[in-house]
């Protein structure tokens, strides 16, 4: 006999939807696996007749054949052993194949029959809705992860058996009432805040114009100056997860085996940190069979490069492809992953080994070892960088502070307002925020008066900025402006936009060339 069980297989982070076919027939006793399979796909022929055999089933030795189908899409993973366990069950009339045309199923099988937790859980079930399934049956410890998708009914099972009794009886049971989108009507709590830290005007106001327009900053400065401390909070000043956005961040999470039962969503916007001897492979993602790296957790939220020169050089230029396209994409001999890359770089480095350049009191280091030190980031990669603030030291009537600084509740406001203004403008169009504008949308949003257009001129060839670097330019200021609900540009953003990269040329014009 022949039948056919819906699965969901799992390329990059997005599900792809498998046939399990089973044919059971006369002939030679065997057991056949075709499909393009690896090769813990290929071991569930062990697992599922000894989970079969332990959970009180009795098949006959005969011919079975199973393909796992479409045969050019590589099957990874070890969700595809209770599909191909139901599947047989079905070929040998053990259990009703009525609902099985309606439904997707997944999940690992124990030797004992026990259905286990498989990775991606939240994809699998986003792939079956939009496969047109209306029912997705998912390991119980799954469960929670997969009833954030809305318009599909989450059956959870904990045994072989007792899925094949939920199959073989009348009616399906009802779903769990209730959906794991009520987190996000809880309010989000950090540990940390902007009011926290002293001083360091310049390093906040240039963090909240990076934030708004979600711009790649770069901080620069001695060691123990704030840099690294303005960084972490960078979470607390982003606006709130959209459920479109939460969905996306999790599948991410989900495929990487980072969600828990416990946890099974992502509601505050990610913070990585790798240190600094991170291997490009971690960074990028990847491995025998690929898996998000740090620049894919990191999407939707914050990826912070502390000690920016000390990364390998090898590694830090993986971030040109990402910080274009927003996605990165890794080729195997079984095909091409592509992995979102959506996120926001913050990096933070001292201007010289010793940390005091440019102050010759303090700063020992030789005119050679500094540039040397800071040709360690080149220049395409620093040309996708829209802001380069400084830190300075902080003084001791600062640190004496009692009454902190403006607190990221209320920075978080002005950036929301800005968000909102940039939704609007982009409503449409494939683009979100300032920093994504292409040329087209430049010409179009960024339009200066006369007055401002002189301004300009005056600014491109005092700095000799590049075409690049004009570009970025304008499109801090448009963030300027819309942080103060300005629809037009004026003078005054132009200027605090040239100011916010005026250092590089400052710590780089010797060695690229003022840009």
């Amino acid at each position: 006999m022949y039948s056919k069980v819906h699965s969901v297989g799992i390329t990059g982070v997005e599900g792809v939807p498998i046939l399990v076919e089973a044919d059971v027939s006369d002939g030679l006793p065997g057991f056949s696996m075709v499909g393009y399979l690896s090769s813990q796909v290929k071991e569930a022929q062990d697992r599922v007749r000894t989970a079969l055999k332990n959970s009180g089933f009795r098949i006959p030795a005969r011919k079975v054949t199973i393909n796992l189908s479409p045969a050019d899409i590589r099957k990874e993973g070890t969700a595809f052993d209770l599909p191909i366990a139901i599947a047989m069950l079905a070929a040998s009339g053990l259990v009703n194949a009525s609902f099985l045309e309606n439904c997707v199923i997944s999940g690992e099988l124990g030797l004992d029959g026990k259905i286990k937790p498989v990775h991606g859980a939240l994809s699998i079930t986003a792939a079956a809705k939009k496969d047109g399934k209306p029912v997705c049956f998912l390991p119980q410890e799954n469960i929670r992860e997969g009833l954030i998708i809305e318009g599909i009914q989450i059956i959870g099972v904990d045994h072989l058996k007792k899925l094949t009794d939920v199959l073989n009886s009348p009616e399906l049971p009802k779903q769990i009432a209730y959906r794991e989108v009520q987190m996000l009507q809880q309010s989000e709590s950090y540990d940390v805040d902007f009011s926290e830290i002293g001083g360091q005007p310049l390093l906040r106001r240039a963090t909240e114009v990076a934030v708004a327009g979600r711009h790649n900053i770069l901080y620069i400065g001695p060691a123990g100056t704030g840099k690294s401390m303005v960084a972490r909070r960078i979470p607390t000043i982003m606006p709130s997860l959209s459920l479109e956005e939460t969905i996306d961040i999790s599948k991410i999470y989900s495929v990487g085996g980072l969600l828990t039962p416990e946890i099974p969503l992502m509601t505050r916007r990610p913070f990585r940190s790798p240190h600094h001897t991170i291997s490009p492979q971690a960074l990028a993602g990847g491995g025998r069979i690929p898996k998000p790296g740090e620049i894919s957790l990191a999407s939707g939220g914050v990826l912070f490069l502390d000690e920016f020169p000390e990364f390998k050089k090898s590694t830090i230029e993986i971030l040109r492809q990402p910080l274009e396209e927003g996605k990165i994409t890794i080729s195997r001999i079984s095909g091409a992953y592509d992995f979102p890359a959506n996120f926001m770089l913050v990096a933070a480095m001292n201007p010289c080994s010793c940390g005091f350049y440019p102050d010759r009191s303090r700063c020992r280091c030789s005119e050679q070892q500094v540039y040397k030190y800071l040709s360690r980031i080149s220049k395409p990669l620093l040309d996708r960088i829209d802001i380069c603030t400084e830190s300075r030291t902080v003084t001791y009537e600062e640190l004496e502070q009692k009454a902190g600084g403006e607190s990221s509740a209320s920075i978080r406001r002005r950036i929301e307002a800005a968000r909102q203004i940039q939704a609007e403008r982009y409503h449409g169009r494939k683009i979100y925020f300032n920093s994504s504008m292409k040329k087209a949308e430049i010409e179009q949003f960024c339009k200066l008066g006369e007055t401002e257009r002189v301004f300009l001129r005056k600014i491109y060839e005092t700095q000799r900025l590049s075409a690049r670097s004009y570009e970025k330019l304008l499109k801090v200021s448009r963030t300027i402006a819309d942080l103060e609900g300005s629809e037009k540009i004026r003078k005054t953003h132009l200027a605090e936009a040239a100011g916010l990269r005026s250092l590089e040329g400052k710590y780089w014009g010797g060695i690229y060339g003022q840009s």
